[in-house]
Parts: C-alpha cells; sequence; structure tokens
C-alpha cells in the first residue's frame, strides 16, 4: 500500500541559485506553494516571466506554484523557511530574517537548510551560525536536508535520496513526510553533526579527485583518493562528535560518490582546472557559482590541526589552493609517507590479532 504523502503546505525558499531553484520545483511539483527568493530584483521578475532560472538551473521549468521575488519579507507569511545559501553568505542571511520579525515569530518558526560547507573565521557548521544569528529560533524546530543530489538530476525527477536530521526526531520525520515524493525519498538520521559534516568534508575529497583527474590520472588513483579520503572525514567528524556509522550513509560515502565521480559537481570542475595548472584565482571566477570546498578545506585542515587529527589529503589539497605546491607534488608528498597500516590503528590487534606476533 503506498504511504499517504503529507498534506501541501508553503514554503520561502531563501536563496535562487540551482539548488534553492531544484527543491522549489520538486515541492511545487508535490503541490506545495513556493515562494523562491532571490536578492537581485531583475532577475527575480525575468524569473517570474520567463519560468526558467537560465543563469543557474536552465532547461527547468518553473511549475506554476513558485512565485519569484527579492520580498525577504514572503518568508513571515510561509509554514515553512528553507535556506538555500551559500555557507559563507549564511550569517548574513539570517541576519537580515533577523531584522524583518519580532523574536517571537522565530520562536515558533520551522526552518531547513541545505548549505554544505564550514564557515570561514569560525569553523562552525550551519546550524550552530543559524542558532547563534537567530537565537529566539528553537534548536528542535531547525532542520538539515543533506545527501547525494544534483540540482540538474533533482529538478528532472531522477530518483533521488536525501536525509533530513535535526535535534527534534518529530521534526525530522515531518520534514521527511513533506519532502517525500515518487522520485525523492527522505530518510532520518538523529546524527545532526554527523550529517552537516559528511555534506561539508566531502567537498574537499571532491576537489582531490578532480585534481587527480585533470592530472590524467585514472580510476585507481579516484577509488583511493575517495577511500582515504572517507577516512579523513570519519576522523575528524568523530573526533567533533560524530557517529562512525553516518559516514557510511547517504551524506558520507553516498555523497562523497556523487561529487567526486560527476561532471556536475563544482568541486570536482574547480579541482579538475586546478589538476591542469589554473591558480585557484582563476579557477573561482571560472566556474561562476560558489565552490564551497575552496574554503572548507582550509577550515577543516585548522579544525584538524587542533584535535591533532591526521588529515594528510586535505592538507595537501590545501597546500595547492594557497599555492605552496603544485599538484604533482602533493602527490608525491602523499604517496611518499611512512608506511602504516590501512585499518586504524587502535583497532587493527583487537580484529585482525596481530598482537602476538
Amino acid at each position: 500500500m503506498q504511504e499517504v504523502r503529507t498534506a501541501p503546505s508553503s514554503f520561502a525558499i531563501l536563496g535562487a541559485g540551482s539548488f534553492g531553484t531544484a527543491l522549489a520545483v520538486t515541492l511545487a511539483q508535490q503541490g506545495h506553494h513556493v515562494s523562491l527568493i532571490g536578492r537581485d530584483e531583475e532577475m527575480m521578475a525575468e524569473l517570474n516571466v520567463k519560468r526558467e532560472n537560465t543563469k543557474y538551473l536552465p532547461g527547468v521549468h518553473l511549475h506554476p506554484n513558485i512565485v519569484c521575488t527579492n520580498d525577504l519579507r514572503q518568508c513571515l507569511q510561509m509554514d515553512y523557511v528553507l535556506l538555500s545559501v551559500p555557507t559563507q553568505s549564511m550569517r548574513a542571511a539570517c541576519a537580515n530574517l533577523r531584522d524583518i520579525a519580532p523574536a517571537s515569530f522565530y520562536k515558533k518558526a520551522s526552518i531547513v537548510h541545505v548549505a554544505k560547507g564550514l564557515e570561514r573565521g569560525t569553523g562552525k557548521r550551519v546550524s550552530e551560525v543559524i542558532l547563534e544569528t537567530l537565537p529566539s529560533l528553537a534548536a528542535n524546530r531547525l532542520a538539515v536536508l543533506s545527501g547525494p543530489s544534483h540540482a540538474e538530476e533533482l529538478a528532472q525527477n531522477v530518483p533521488t535520496t536525501l536525509v533530513a536530521t535535526s535535534a527534534s526526531k518529530s521534526y525530522a520525520e515531518e520534514i521527511q513526510g513533506v519532502f517525500m515524493s515518487d522520485t525523492l525519498r527522505v530518510y532520518t538520521n538523529p546524527d545532526l553533526i554527523g550529517v552537516e559534516l559528511g555534506g561539508a568534508l566531502k567537498n574537499i575529497i571532491a576537489l582531490g579527485a578532480g585534481i587527480s583527474d585533470g592530472l590524467g590520472f585514472g580510476d585507481n588513483a579516484r577509488a583511493a583518493l575517495i577511500t582515504r579520503g572517507l577516512v579523513e572525514i570519519a576522523r575528524l567528524g568523530v573526533a567533533l562528535g560524530a557517529s562512525t556509522a553516518t559516514f557510511g550513509g547517504l551524506t558520507g560515502i553516498g555523497d562523497l560518490i556523487v561529487t567526486c565521480t560527476s561532471r556536475l559537481s563544482r568541486n570536482w570542475n574547480a579541482g579538475y582546472l586546478l589538476g591542469q595548472g589554473m591558480p585557484i584565482t582563476e579557477v573561482l571566477p571560472k566556474i561562476g557559482m560558489v565552490v564551497e570546498g575552496a574554503t572548507t578545506t582550509k577550515v577543516a585542515v585548522e579544525k584538524a590541526k587542533s584535535l591533532a587529527v591526521s588529515m594528510p589529503i586535505a592538507e595537501a589539497i590545501s597546500n595547492i589552493l594557497d599555492g605552496a605546491c603544485s599538484p604533482k607534488e602533493a602527490v608525491l608528498g602523499l604517496m611518499s609517507r611512512k608506511k602504516t597500516h590501512e585499518v586504524e590503528e587502535r583497532f587493527v590487534e583487537a580484529t585482525i590479532g596481530w598482537a602476538a606476533q
């Protein structure tokens, strides 16, 4: 028997980039009413007329249930506010929201964010930034939606899976029900820290995968990079309070695979250009959209060093971004590191039983 879907709701989606637009289309197709909010008044007016986001998501028709606007106050009239802005813009976006509504509004507001990064300067996860900037917002009414999901495929109804997490189990399940459709399956996970870190840190490894491909390396190198990259993600994640199991799921290995192997990935494309010798100062303008991994790499490496967590791949990518070494030099440095176990040393004796040898 088919599961009954949640009744139509209303959404204000803050951020009219590719993913915000894709989510607007997905929700509208399910019968929800959506206000897609962007900063550029002229662009939003054009979207209302052309019914297509030609800059960020060309070829996708905007459903009639979507109204495009630059009026931030639309957030006050909707059941849910979905934040789809880049990580480094989240604090300013939330400050703008805080300024247009009384604290009483945020005590009952329902917010979801889909950003995948760590804040420059503070190293904070996005949910921490939101709760810090909107102090009246109840933590149990903030959810995170993450997972392997290219905007281009999501908007075209290609089967996709995501994960909803929150400090509140009931709110995570509420968001799960609202977003579920015949082409979008949503799971819940109680590990908010792990879900956010998986989405943020995989962008670092995606840069590395692009660099590897840009250097002309093959499948062997990419497989090694993804696998050892996941180890680094889990190391830092666990040190920051996440569950190891989360990184074996959709927001860990799932998101890592899709971002490291697809030409639709901004981070992979940025890495590819780096691998071909282009400096990051030229790469970012050429990509034309936010490359979260470029900032998150440096933030993660700083966090890892402060916690004495080993992340050699992330450090190598950070050095490439800083111009401290070439991609080829970084690869040589990784390949010539001292020999070690594949399995974390603290598990070796218990799992393999070499203690007596």
